[in-house]
């Protein structure tokens, strides 16, 4: 005759189906403990969700507001004359330079120069704002990605014909003449000479005031620019490669190429936005590192209360693992009966705790435009990782639970 167990069932040896079969039913007496048990493995499940998305989204977010600054973007600049600064003034970048370095430097698509001098205009109340002059080509917009407001930019034949056109910021737009749109069309002289504003335009991301772009900042034609320095000297040349992928040998090669046309000592400094992605996505990565981390402790205590639990559990149930071992159950079958309940526990708070960490990415994507990355592989780790707390932290209860004797276990009360 069948020993029946609390439930009316008798205990029968145990397969694989009737384990899981028996930690469910045990579950569904004990509800509120497997809730409450199963609220960590929640919480550190969804943390390392979210701290995934975190992570994917600052990286998308840095990457965007830096190809945003300019895309593909090479800036060249004069550093120095050399140690002694013998004839410093004399070597500054040219023209010749930037010609030299389109036919030179293979898969440059947009170059421009940047030659740069200040002037001061009326404003509304009767003062005078300084402001800054740059004398760039048409090209400089593409590689810059300026936003272009109102109106247009200047063209490829306002430069061949030296056309007194200009294109000003939304700030000063807003300041002169109160809208982008009524700027167009308006004159504003620089020493004199009177300039048809022919756009608006701002930055697509906020500089924070480290860019060459001002809030007061006025962009014509380099060719008429050059009237007012009376030199071929320029400040800084821009350029942009059509592949990313290319924007560390043209960095190189365009250094080669200034290099071997100026003097030894000369330096001259050319930079692109690859250092900069670099830092962004090593900060990006120790923002997850630590995010992560936080999340594994969790987990990990989470884990801890499992075991408490299931030890618990193993006292609680000492006559009962006597019976099934006195009915023919193996050490191997109980220790798998309990086995399956922590991993059981472990595994459905997982579950839960990826729908919880998955439902802030997906209400942001469906409350906003805005697409936050969610990785395939955060839920596959997420699974194993709850599985691999709930056999970690279960071996030490199925253990203890495997090891009592049947005779000193059913004496127990």
């Amino acid at each position: 005759m069948a020993i029946n167990g609390r439930n009316g069932r008798p205990y029968p040896k145990l397969v694989f189906g009737e384990t899981l079969s028996v930690a469910i039913e045990t579950f569904r007496v004990s509800k509120m403990r497997f809730i409450l048990t199963s609220i960590g493995m929640v919480i550190g499940t969804a943390s390392l969700i979210l701290v995934v998305t975190i992570g994917l989204t600052g990286k998308q977010y840095m990457l965007q507001q830096i190809q945003n600054i300019g895309s593909n973007m090479i800036v060249a600049e004069y550093g120095g004359g050399g140690i002694y600064g013998r004839d410093a003034n004399s070597d500054f970048l040219t023209l010749d330079d930037l010609n030299a370095v389109r036919e030179q430097v293979p898969g440059i698509s947009f170059a421009s120069p940047m030659i740069e001098f200040h002037n001061s205009i009326p404003v509304p109340g009767g003062k005078e704002r300084d402001i800054e002059v740059l004398g760039v080509s048409w090209q400089y917009m593409y590689v810059r990605n300026l936003l272009i407001l109102s109106g247009r930019f200047f063209d490829h034949s306002d430069t061949q014909a030296r056309d007194k056109v200009a294109v000003i910021t939304q700030a000063l737009a807003l300041t002169l003449y109160g809208s982008e749109s009524a700027a167009i069309g308006k004159e504003i002289k620089l020493t004199g000479l009177p300039f048809t504003v022919i756009g608006t335009f701002r930055e697509r991301v906020n500089t924070l005031g480290q860019s060459e772009i001002s809030d007061d900042t006025i962009l014509i034609p380099y060719t008429v620019a050059r009237y007012f320095t009376n030199s071929d000297e320029v400040k800084q040349l821009f350029f942009s490669v059509s592949d990313s992928n290319e924007v560390p040998r043209a960095t190189r090669q365009i250094q080669e190429v200034l290099q071997s046309r100026h003097r030894p000592e000369s330096v001259y400094h050319v930079d692109n936005l690859t250092q900069l992605l670099d830092v962004a996505a090593k900060s990006a990565n120790t923002l997850s590192t630590v995010l992560l981390i936080i999340s594994v402790l969790t987990l990990v205590v989470s884990g801890v209360g499992i075991m408490n639990i299931m030890l618990a559990t193993v006292n609680a149930r000492i006559r009962e693992i006597g019976v099934r071992k006195a009915v023919g159950a193996t050490n191997s079958e109980i220790r798998a009966q309990f086995m399956a309940e922590a991993v059981l526990i472990s595994l459905a708070g997982g579950i839960v705790g990826i729908v919880v960490g998955l439902a802030l990415p997906f209400s942001v994507r469906f409350l906003t435009n805005y697409r936050v990355p969610i990785s395939g592989w955060s839920v596959i780790i997420a699974v194993a990782v709850s599985s691999l707390v709930g056999v970690l932290f279960g071996t030490a209860p199925a253990a203890r639970a495997a090891h009592f004797q049947p005779v000193e276990s059913l004496r127990y009360e």
